[in-house]
């Protein structure tokens, strides 16, 4: 699935998951646009993949502010000349109970999840228009759309209009050849994750058919097949990459 000449563009790929699916991306070709509010920790993960022969760089933008988010868009294509691929990827999952979550709780995860889909697609749409091959892929989840979990009502919902958003979106972007997909991952082994503490990532794991947590290059390696030349002919559809874990009903199916 080579992205030799393709320009990726990456939202919150300064670390965990997007920060994985930029290292990916860069090993098969493409031109990385690491985007992230924090520049000087944008920029630092391109360094790192720049030192290591790739083509990267790191961009600043809110993907809550769609001004910032065309800025960077078009600095990216003044280093690269195009955008070929949007990996819309970020995305916080602050926890907030429903009886004490306040409107502020609601509309910053909303802003930066569902809102901040929206506002990537719309900067990036000019270029993708341009691309013989362009692809949208969404970061979403299983929280939401699958499973839920206590003190993420607001993330989950976020996440289960990202896939309400692709199947239009699909629609919309078909006439332009641009393809709009997502992909759900499950419990992923990342600094976010790992803050939940060592007993809740056993527990985790214990509860995965697969006996391990996911990695980041799991969800990148679905990324990849999404924004690939052989996806081609998929549009409006997900994937969860999540070692089996919505499959059990309870622990004693899991063995």
């Amino acid at each position: 699935m080579s992205m030799q000449g393709k320009t990726v563009f990456i939202t919150g790929a300064s670390k965990g998951i997007g920060r994985g699916i930029a290292t990916e991306f860069a090993k098969h070709g493409a031109n990385v646009a690491i985007v992230a509010r924090d520049k000087q920790a944008a920029k630092s993960v391109a360094d790192e993949l720049v030192s290591n022969g790739y083509q990267a760089i790191g961009l600043s933008a809110d993907v809550a502010d769609k001004a910032s988010l065309e800025s960077a868009v078009n600095e990216a294509v003044s280093i690269y000349g195009r955008v070929d691929i949007l990996c819309a990827n970020a995305g916080i999952f602050p926890s907030a109970g429903l009886e004490e979550m306040t409107e502020a709780d609601w509309d910053i995860v909303m802003n930066t999840n569902l809102k901040g889909t929206l506002f990537s697609v719309q900067a990036c749409l000019p270029e993708l228009k341009k691309s013989a091959a362009g692809r949208i892929v969404i970061t979403s989840s299983i929280t939401g759309p699958i499973t839920g979990f206590p003190g993420w009502s607001h993330y989950g919902a976020s996440k289960a209009g990202q896939l309400g958003f692709i199947r239009t979106a699909a629609i919309e972007l078909a006439k332009y050849g641009i393809t709009v997909n997502a992909v759900m991952p499950g419990n992923i082994l990342t600094e976010g994750l790992a803050g939940m503490g060592d007993e809740y990532l056993a527990q985790t794991a214990a509860s995965i058919p697969l006996k391990r947590l996911g990695s980041v290059e799991d969800i990148a390696n679905a990324m990849l097949y999404f924004a690939s030349e052989q996806a081609g002919y998929v549009t409006g559809q997900t994937i969860v990459v999540d070692g089996g874990q919505v499959l059990p009903e309870s622990m004693e199916a899991v063995g």
